[in-house]
Order: C-alpha cells, then sequence, then structure tokens
C-alpha cells in the first residue's frame, strides 16, 4: 500500500438504509484515495503513521445531490404560487435565456457552485441551459471547485417559447462538441445527456439523444411524472405508447444503471416496475414537489421495493440547496403520506433519508457515499459542538446536525480523498 492517509473522528455513514454504522473515536484508514478500512481501534500495521485528528467532531460521507438546475440559481424563492408549466413559462425560461450572456453565467454559476460546496455537497448532477458556451462554463467553473458532478446541456426544440426553442440539429451538434471536449478533460467532471422532458423534445430529438448516449456510453437525466397536467400532456403527445416511463424507454433513454429520472410523484406500480427492470435512479425531490404543487412522491414504496433512489434540490423549483434541509423535508413529507395512507406501512427514517443523501444518490457516480471498502473518499468534518448541551448518543447527534445544523458546522470537506477549501 501507498499513499495511506488515517482520519480519527467520530464516524458515522450508512451501508444500507435502516441504521447508522457508527464508530466513537473511530479511524478511518485511506489508501490512494479510496477506503481501505473503517475501525474501532487502529489496526498494529498503522500504529507508526500519521494521524489526522479529528476527535469530538462528526466524520460522514459527502452529500450527493441527485437532480437540480444551475441556471435557475437565482430564482431560488420566486414564482412559487405557480404548478409546473406556468412556472417554467413565467419564471424559468426566461430566466434560463439570459444565459447566452456569458459573462452572466460566469457570475450566476459561480455563486451556485460555492453555495453546493459551502453545504457540503461533494457530487451534483445538473442541468445547465440551452447555451453551449455557458454550458463550458460551469463545467470548467465546477472543476475549479473541486467537487464532482455531471453536468447537461438542456435539449428542447418544441413547446417552450421561441426566445428559448433550439434548432434541432444545432442543439445535437453542440451536445456533440461539448462531448468530445469535456468527456476526458476533468476526472471528477462528466457530460451527461439531458432532454429536458418529453414535452420539448422532438422525436428526431429524442431519437437522437437515446443514440448519442449508446455511442458515447453517457449517462442520461430527464423529468418523469412530476405533475398531472405533465403526464396528461406526454399522453396526448403520444397517444399510440402506454405510459410516461415507456415513452423514454421507446427512445432508448432508459439506461440500464445509467439513467437519472427526477420526480415519479405519480409512478405507479407498473411504471415503478419499469424503472426498477432498468435500474433507473429517482431523484426525489420533495421541496419542489410540494412548492409547486405536484405532490408527494411513493418514495417510502420504491424503497420497500428496491429501487435506486437518491435526493434532489432541484433548484430553483426547490428552495433550499442544502441537502441537510433537503434530508428534513424528505422525512416530513413522508410522515405525512403515511398519516393520510391511515399509517399503513411506514416513513421515512432518519438512517434512510441519510442513506438517500449520501450512498443512495452517490452510487450513481460508482462506489460513493460510504465508508465501506473501496469507496472513494468523499467526507465531511462536522463540528457539532455548538448543537447541544446534552451527552448524545452518534445516532442522536447526527440527527441534531441534520435537523438545526448548517453550513457553518461543516469543518473540512474532501472529495475523492483530495481537501477542498
Amino acid at each position: 500500500m501507498e499513499n495511506i492517509k488515517i482520519y480519527k473522528g467520530d464516524i458515522v455513514f450508512t451501508k444500507q438504509t435502516d441504521y447508522f454504522e457508527c464508530f466513537k473515536d473511530g479511524y478511518i484508514v485511506v489508501n490512494n484515495n479510496k477506503v481501505y478500512g473503517t475501525y474501532s481501534s487502529l489496526p498494529e500495521e498503522f500504529e507508526n503513521l500519521e494521524i489526522i485528528d479529528y476527535s469530538n467532531n462528526l466524520i460522514i460521507p459527502g452529500f450527493v445531490d441527485l437532480h437540480t438546475h444551475a441556471p435557475q440559481f437565482e430564482n431560488r424563492g420566486l414564482g412559487l404560487d405557480k404548478e409546473l408549466i406556468p412556472w417554467l413559462e413565467t419564471y424559468t425560461f426566461i430566466e434560463e435565456s439570459k444565459f447566452k450572456d456569458i459573462d452572466y453565467a460566469r457570475n450566476v454559476y459561480s455563486s451556485f457552485v460555492e453555495k453546493l460546496k459551502e453545504n457540503g455537497t461533494t457530487r451534483a448532477v445538473l442541468f445547465s441551459s440551452i447555451h453551449k458556451e455557458g454550458t463550458k462554463i460551469l463545467f470548467d467553473i465546477v472543476h475549479s471547485s473541486g467537487i464532482s458532478a455531471f453536468i447537461g446541456k438542456v435539449n428542447m426544440d418544441r413547446n417552450c417559447p421561441d426566445y428559448i426553442k433550439e434548432d434541432t440539429y444545432e442543439s445535437l451538434n453542440d451536445t456533440i462538441e461539448i462531448i468530445n471536449e469535456y468527456a476526458n478533460k476533468y476526472p471528477l467532471v462528466k457530460p451527461i445527456i439531458t432532454p429536458r422532458f418529453i414535452p420539448t423534445c422532438s422525436d428526431k430529438m429524442l431519437i437522437s439523444l437515446g443514440r448519442i448516449a449508446n455511442e458515447h456510453n453517457l449517462k442520461i437525466q430527464s423529468h418523469l411524472s412530476e405533475n398531472q397536467g405533465e403526464i396528461d400532456w406526454v399522453s396526448e403527445l403520444h397517444p399510440q405508447i402506454k405510459g410516461y416511463a415507456n415513452v423514454y424507454n421507446s427512445f432508448g433513454l432508459l439506461k440500464p444503471k445509467n439513467t437519472i429520472m427526477a420526480h415519479c410523484v405519480y409512478s405507479d406500480e407498473n411504471e415503478m416496475n419499469i424503472l426498477k427492470e432498468n435500474g433507473v435512479f429517482v431523484a426525489h425531490c420533495p421541496a419542489s414537489n410540494t412548492n409547486l404543487s405536484s405532490g408527494i412522491a411513493p418514495i417510502k414504496d420504491m424503497l420497500n421495493n428496491n429501487l435506486n433512489i437518491g435526493l434532489g434540490s432541484d433548484i430553483s423549483a426547490g428552495h433550499e440547496i442544502s441537502m441537510t434541509k433537503v434530508m428534513v423535508l424528505a422525512a416530513q413529507l413522508s410522515k405525512i403520506k403515511w398519516i393520510y395512507n391511515n399509517r399503513n406501512s411506514s416513513f421515512l427514517s432518519t438512517s434512510e433519508v441519510f442513506y438517500l443523501a449520501t450512498k443512495g444518490g452517490g452510487q450513481f457516480f460508482g462506489k460513493v457515499g460510504s465508508f465501506e471498502k473501496d469507496y472513494e473518499f468523499d467526507a465531511l468534518v462536522i463540528d457539532d459542538s455548538n448543537l447541544s448541551k446534552l451527552d448524545l448518543s452518534l445516532e442522536e447527534r447526527i440527527q441534531k446536525f441534520i435537523y438545526i445544523g448548517n453550513h457553518t458546522n461543516i469543518k473540512k470537506i474532501y472529495v475523492c480523498g483530495n481537501e477542498i477549501k
């Protein structure tokens, strides 16, 4: 072994959904930026090596934001009395059109990425706008920040205002140019195919994007079953195909274990089965689902059915970029759904929402979001000493941090073994 680093502290992570792995005064041994082992006491073979000592601080995996829109950052808190389609038309498309101005793009994206990092998001899956040059700026800014991301130039060539509607061939050519330039440019920042959603993409666009994803071995992200009006619209546009998810599937856009579908608020049993069969990741976005009056996604049922699930801030329909705030809302909405289901089944526990914000979403990136052997070392060091005067267990301390902590408690951030400032 070489390039060994040893970290000491109060370690908390989740191998699986239903309980926390806790190591009071424990040790994480990292070899070449990957976890070699997590221990209650340090093995003899490492005793003479330097220890990076974070005693009395929590050490947890970095947070993963599985779905958010970088060009909507300045719109946080706006238009949230509207439902999805009116919100898009009144606020979102107008704001995103500004990103043809590269100076504006650089300014907003710099603030957005800094805020992600400040709140402990170490991995993110991002929508850009339709603009090629602005998207390239986002790639460069994310890389410079030290965090890891998949970034997608949005594709949309129908059913949107002319000022943001793309020519199909120009959109596809811009997408390919970005892929060719950025697929291998940065180790931690990669392109992802990003049709906005079925209503704004022509058949030609969708067929071509499916082919490009396959030819370049790229991941895919989009939206699914967020709003009942949207679902009805998709049915009108594709009456020959039964079910929203099947429309994506028919264009080759449910790529096994490599596709994220955000929301899935109204996914029925049949749609859940399609998602499960294809290993699709569901990005649960509780803030936007309530802000736009979309509904409460059946995340506990999906979790019980072993679907791949992570959490998304979904800026700007979601108003909170902090993944701890997203965790809290996910838990609260799950409890409301449980109450209105006559308290059948159960609701999301603290360990489950923590899992979704770390390992659940992290699996889209590979071995990310846990301190198990061979996982990439993404970590946050949390000073929670100001949160309680009680003598708490590690499980209680992590719950306290999730519910009442904030970015000021985050003292150190590591991404893929490297400390970032």
